[in-house]
C-alpha cells in the first residue's frame, strides 16, 4: 500500500489489512473479532474475502460521525 491510511481519508469499505493498520494490531486480530461479532464483516465475491465498514471502525475506536437524518449515533464512554 502506497499511501498511508488515515481517518480522514477511509474508503467506505475497508480490508483486513486496512483496517489492521488504523487500528494497530495484526489482520488475524481482525478475522478473529469479525468470527466473534465485535467487528462483522461483509463477505464479497465467490472467495469470501471481507471487507469492513468504515463506521464499523471508527466505532471501535471511540469516533461516532453525524448522521444526515437526525438519528443519534452510539457515543464513547469517557
Amino acid at each position: 500500500m502506497a499511501d498511508k491510511l488515515s481517518l480522514e481519508n477511509l474508503p467506505d469499505l475497508l480490508t483486513v489489512r486496512e483496517v489492521a493498520e488504523v487500528l494497530r494490531v495484526s489482520p488475524l486480530t481482525i478475522k478473529r473479532w469479525g468470527k466473534r461479532g465485535k467487528l462483522p464483516a461483509i463477505r464479497i465475491n465467490s472467495r469470501g474475502d471481507r471487507r469492513y465498514k468504515k463506521e464499523a471502525v471508527l466505532w471501535l475506536l471511540g469516533i461516532t460521525q453525524k448522521t444526515t437524518s437526525g438519528e443519534s449515533s452510539p457515543q464513547s464512554s469517557y
